[in-house]
């Protein structure tokens, strides 16, 4: 399918990511394909002459042919706390093997309880999504209206079969009442609810990377851009902060980018009221200078302290690259200060 037929719901953050930190914690069968793949990053892979000692290898979740009555299901700890705006329940490559029906479940718990109490009468879930046919090796798309925090989603599939990935769509919700106007924050971090809104070009890697915790596992987890051949170009990218503030420290990490980093880098940033949605690629934007040009190095952290100019709270960063190439990670450490 083509990105731009896919729901909106679709540009939020995967909430149901192992890059975010989601883990899938149990599962009433995964006989065939480990519950685990579930939250693994894209569609999943075939690989034809592939076999385990229990039939065909297959990147998802698949349970056995069920010959009892009831259906399977599996629990999923979300990456982050958050709103639920849509799902994908993805069964590529699955074909002869694939579930007809499924139903999502929610609850939140943020004590993090361990999988035995969510399988009890202890946790009230609460469905999200009716039980709802589903396609062979396709992306199903549903959209969510459900108001509520959740921290965990349960998947049921009826009776049993196979599903490649689960994408939880949605907005990271962090509570900001805990947090002093003089703790310092990563205001860029997805886990916070910093989201990459809008690039000149991601052609190798997606921008919601350069937000994502940890460090790049390969050069695939960062924002790659295209060679671009024209004089003098930069490419960029637009980030709004998990919360308005002020920033104290940068870092900017091209780990894994070797032949292919970026020359140099700055940063500029802009405050925007809470609930404007302007064409952030309007000129008419007043963009403040936070950083100007650095010059970077391959594979390497680059922390900015003293070079990042005096500022107000800005609510939004814009990051050029020159002229382009990959970054793995940007950290924006700073504190939200007083409205």
């Amino acid at each position: 399918m083509n990105q731009h037929d896919a729901p909106a719901f679709t540009r939020l953050i995967n909430l149901a990511a192992a890059q975010l930190g989601a883990e899938a914690l149990l599962c009433t069968d995964d006989f065939f394909a480990e519950k685990e793949n579930l939250v693994k990053s894209g569609r999943g892979i075939f690989i034809p002459d592939k076999y385990t000692d229990r039939g065909k290898w297959m990147d998802g979740w698949e349970s056995r042919r069920k010959r009892v009555p009831g259906h399977d299901w599996c629990i999923v700890r979300l990456g982050a706390p958050g709103i639920v705006r849509g799902f994908d329940i993805d069964t590529n490559h699955f074909l002869g093997n694939h579930p007809p029906h499924a139903s999502i479940e929610a609850c939140y718990r943020p004590d993090f309880p361990d999988a035995a109490v969510l399988d009890s009468a202890a946790v009230e879930w609460k469905e999200i999504l009716p039980k709802s046919p589903l396609q062979p090796g396709s992306q199903n798309f549903y959209a969510c209206d459900h108001q509520q925090l959740v921290t965990h989603v349960k998947l049921h599939i009826y009776p049993d079969g196979g599903v490649a990935r689960l994408k939880v769509y949605g907005e990271v919700k962090k509570d900001w009442s805990k947090v002093g106007s003089n703790d310092r924050v990563d205001l860029a971090s997805a886990l916070n609810g910093a989201k990459a809104i809008l690039c000149n070009d991601m052609f190798f890697s997606h921008m919601d990377n350069l937000l994502m915790p940890g460090r790049g596992v390969n050069m695939g987890d960062g924002w790659e851009t295209k060679r671009n051949r024209t004089p003098n170009n930069r490419d960029w990218v637009i980030i709004r902060l998990a919360h308005p503030g002020t920033i104290d420290e940068i870092l900017v990490d091209t780990c894994h980018f070797k032949g292919n980093y970026p020359d140099g880098c700055s940063l500029e940033g802009c405050y925007l009221p809470e609930g404007k949605d302007p064409d952030l690629a309007d000129d008419k934007i007043q963009w403040t200078e936070l950083l100007p040009r650095q010059k970077l190095q391959a594979d390497h952290e680059h922390t900015y302290k003293s070079e990042i100019k005096q500022h107000q709270r800005i609510s939004h960063v814009h990051l050029y690259i020159y002229p382009d190439g990959g970054v793995s990670r940007l950290r924006l450490f700073g504190t939200i200060g007083k409205p």
